[in-house]
């Protein structure tokens, strides 16, 4: 196996894995189905190279998981924490939805938790932005009425969600209160 030349500590963490007889890939390319990364070379230039490069703090993550995965007792405890991450996020998530506020962002965080370790979360991850995407433009190529439309409902039914929330939830029933103001004053 060749030796990782990434910069840093972590090449100490992984010649001292690779001693030990785990094989330890450091590059998404190294994974089966994924194309080996393009290093740039003569063909793409500095300028290239250097936007495809990824961010040190991804090398780190993605080294990091690496050398846990390279040991079976980190790769089980690794996915055990993971599944328990990702379950709590989305738990909280769920229990926000019906409140305004980031629940499906949480949601979909919590996905993105599962997406590390899980394969049927990245696919669903991968789904769920493609179809957000398509929302969005869509969205953006219809008229300003459309536009306005859309916004209103939206905004209605969160209106509604809060309301019903309140009311069943804390026994507040805001819609009351305001047409009681209102008669009173």
């Amino acid at each position: 196996m060749d030796p990782v030349t990434l910069p840093g500590a972590p090449n100490v963490a992984l010649r001292a894995a690779e001693k030990r007889g785990y094989g330890v890939p450091n590059e998404h390319g190294d994974r089966p189905g994924r194309p080996a990364p393009d290093r740039g070379g003569s063909s793409g230039g500095t300028a290239l190279a250097a936007r495809r490069e990824r961010p040190r703090w991804r090398q780190r993550v993605s080294t990091t998981l690496a050398l846990i995965r390279a040991n079976p007792t980190g790769r089980v405890a690794l996915k055990i924490f993971i599944a328990i991450a990702g379950a709590l996020v989305v738990t909280i998530g769920l229990a926000l939805i019906p409140l305004p506020g980031p629940g499906w962002l949480l949601v979909i965080a919590g996905l993105g938790i599962w997406a590390v370790e899980f394969h049927w979360a990245r696919r669903l991850l991968t789904f769920t932005r493609r179809h957000v995407h398509n929302w969005t433009e869509w969205v953006k190529r219809q008229s300003l009425t459309v536009r306005f439309v859309l916004g209103a409902v939206g905004l209605v039914f969160v209106s509604t969600v809060v309301w019903l929330s309140l009311k069943y939830s804390l026994g507040i029933d805001v819609v009351a209160r305001a047409l009681h103001y209102l008669a009173t004053h």
